[in-house]
């Protein structure tokens, strides 16, 4: 009997909820938003840190990376920007290093204000506008781990006696030469023809499907570079060593070296920094970490919107259906019964709201993924599942009131109610 009872119950919130479609849409709307919110914007950013965490490892985790001041994350202050540059000399002194398998100073122009390429690149009557340019020694290939589409790599004796040679990223030589081969054409770079001895191979991008503004880009040997511009004095070292054990070790033996270079007294810190690719992890999680809180913020409101939407429309449905809850009573219906049938239509209403939430944010997460230069959006199993539970657990929180009021009714009360 029981369990006939709770079935019936059952039974009776559904038809309910079938019974009144428009007002049941408007009632969940606040939690299909919010739901739609959590999908859109986690998907969002597990991919992006797939694509991060990805080109991060094509980088290589045993690389460590000097500048004078720090790199990302932190305003340069008047110290900093006033301390002693890096030099070709301290690169040559770190090579000596045990573990460390080869270090490489680079230079590069870049348009200071906006930080991006802007130096004109031609062949043959064509042009790549707004072209990084990079200088290197040799020691690129080992250090930044980059791979030949074809060609070769310049050579110690070439950056010794500052050759007119460089090596074209992908999309400079695609837009300059197409199909035809590049290889011993002489391109036209600000104000001289550099002949291309080798074309690099396309680069991972970290953020977004787009491409990675190191493939329009000129690299030159360090000695070519400097004879280019002499007025850069800006210099990074880029340091590769053995093995991920000895990062620590790694770590110390560089910093004592150049401090003992840069004759940086004991009581000082540093006047360098240095970073690595798990500096770059923390940072890009302290961001998403920031995103995430606004997620859950922004999907909060509707979700509470949601939920006080639906604890009014089921105090409406209890006071509408004083009668029929008499006559259950009347008839045998437990408490029990009444508080059941009542929670499964909050609950259900709240899941159903759920499920069109999740569709909606798997419809946005495609397009967002879909548009040209979008973002490396991919659907989390985990928050599809935690937007879920949320969305029955709203049901539950805010349909338990109006249940425990119907179930409470006095039947005869009830059967009198007009």
């Amino acid at each position: 009997m029981a369990q006939g009872q709770k079935r019936e119950s059952i039974k009776l919130a559904l038809a309910t909820l079938r019974e009144n479609k428009l007002r049941s849409g408007l009632t969940i709307l606040g939690i299909v938003i919010g739901v739609t919110t959590v999908i859109t914007i986690s998907s969002v950013i597990n991919g992006v840190n797939r694509r991060v965490n990805d080109w991060i490892t094509s980088v290589g985790t045993n690389v460590i990376w000097v500048f004078h001041m720090p790199m990302i994350g932190v305003k340069p202050t008047t110290e900093m920007l006033s301390r002693k540059k890096l030099t070709l000399d301290d690169a040559l002194a770190l090579r000596s290093l045990p573990h460390v398998l080869g270090s490489d100073a680079e230079q590069r122009h870049v348009d200071e204000t906006f930080r991006v390429g802007n130096v004109d690149v031609k062949y043959n009557g064509k042009k790549v506008a707004g072209a990084f340019l990079f200088g290197s020694t040799a020691q690129i290939q080992v250090v930044d781990d980059l791979d030949l589409a074809s060609g070769r790599f310049f050579t110690e004796d070439e950056d010794a006696r500052h050759a007119h040679v460089c090596l074209l990223g992908y999309d400079t030589a695609q837009t300059l030469f197409e199909d035809a081969d590049p290889i011993g054409k002489d391109v036209n770079v600000a104000t001289g023809l550099y002949t291309v001895i080798g074309v690099l191979d396309k680069r991972k991008q970290p953020f977004g499907t787009g491409k990675n503004p190191a493939d329009n880009g000129v690299y030159f040997p360090l000695g070519t570079f400097h004879n280019l511009y002499p007025e850069i004095r800006d210099m990074f070292i880029a340091i590769r060593y053995d093995d991920q054990r000895y990062k620590a070790l790694v770590e110390e033996e560089v910093r004592e070296m150049l401090r003992i270079r840069r004759k940086v007294r004991v009581e000082k810190p540093d006047d360098f920094e240095m970073m690595g690719p798990d500096t770059l992890s923390k940072l890009w999680n302290q961001l998403t970490g920031g995103l995430v809180l606004f997620m859950i913020a922004v999907s909060s409101v509707g979700l509470m919107v949601g939920g006080v939407g639906v604890m009014n429309i089921m105090l409406v449905s209890v006071t509408e259906r004083t009668r029929e809850i008499g006559v259950r009573k009347a008839i045998g219906a437990s408490r029990r019964d009444i508080l059941t049938q009542f929670t499964t239509e909050a609950v259900t209403l709240c899941a159903v709201g759920g499920i069109i939430g999740i569709v909606a944010g798997a419809v946005l997460t495609w397009i967002v993924y879909l548009l040209p230069f979008g973002l490396p959006a991919t659907l989390s199993t985990l928050w599809v599942l935690l937007g879920f539970t949320v969305s029955c657990a709203i049901g539950l929180l805010f349909g338990i009131y109006p249940a425990w009021k119907a179930a409470n009714l006095d039947p005869v009360e009830a059967l009198r109610y007009e």
